[in-house]
């Protein structure tokens, strides 16, 4: 259903009093903005089938809220790399979550979403032409198709509900540059998907996420791959 009079403003006090609880200090443009997206993944829904999360509550809940969960958490696991522009690559990434709201509020990164279905590419377009985001860019392929990208480095590569943590690694490997790290958004991480980490990637933190009004289970899953021996940076 769509937002209903009086909704964006019920709403938008919601995002004022839940900012603090997520360690972000959200401003009236954004959390405008961070609606204004909600209400095009709606439209969109309707003829596209974006997402059947429909219900604008649900819809903040568990698209909102929860993508806005990972925002503080990427910025201190990126350290002095997520200061400045740091190069993100978001893949399946849908609807735009969480690739859309972290080129929202972290204007110095440079945002790319990567989706396999073409209309869901060119909604992440159409969402940084009508949110003026110039940093967020939408590509329509496979991440691991040859010549899907021209510069196949990116510093951080995040994924929500992607693929098992194998898949999600393996297929990204080629595109993540020299020390750079993968974060992937999960509810669960069993031990049969622990135990599948490939042998060359480390998962050296599993960080517990805590959503606002979301009942459910969330974490960060954080890897990079081994370095030899000799290049450990726990070596003197």
């Amino acid at each position: 259903m769509p937002l209903e009079h009086g909704e964006p403003s019920r709403l938008d006090g919601r995002l004022d009093a839940l900012a603090p609880r997520l360690g972000l200090g959200l401003s009236g443009q954004d959390r405008e903005r961070l609606l204004a997206y909600m209400a095009m993944i709606q439209r969109w829904t309707k003829v596209y089938n974006l997402t059947a999360v429909r219900d604008p509550d649900e819809m903040f809940t568990h698209h909102l809220l929860d993508c806005l969960a990972v925002v503080a958490p990427l910025r201190q696991g990126s350290g002095e790399t997520g200061r400045g522009a740091l190069r993100v690559l978001d893949v399946g990434s849908g609807a735009g979550l969480p690739g859309v709201i972290l080129a929202m509020l972290n204007p110095a990164w440079q945002v790319t979403c990567v989706d396999a279905v073409a209309k869901k590419a060119a909604f992440i377009r159409q969402a940084a032409a009508e949110l003026s985001l110039p940093n967020l860019h939408g590509v329509h392929g496979r991440v691991e198709a040859t010549g899907t990208f021209k510069k196949p480095e990116f510093d951080l590569i995040t994924s929500r509900a992607f693929a098992s943590i194998h898949d999600f690694t393996t297929l990204t490997r080629q595109l993540l540059a020299p020390h750079g790290q993968w974060a992937a958004m999960k509810a669960n991480l069993s031990a049969d998907e622990r135990a599948a980490v490939p042998q060359d990637i480390e998962m050296f933190h599993v960080e517990q996420l805590e959503v606002p009004d979301l009942n459910e289970n969330r974490c960060l899953v954080w890897l990079r791959p081994r370095l030899p021996a000799d290049q450990s940076p726990h070596q003197p």
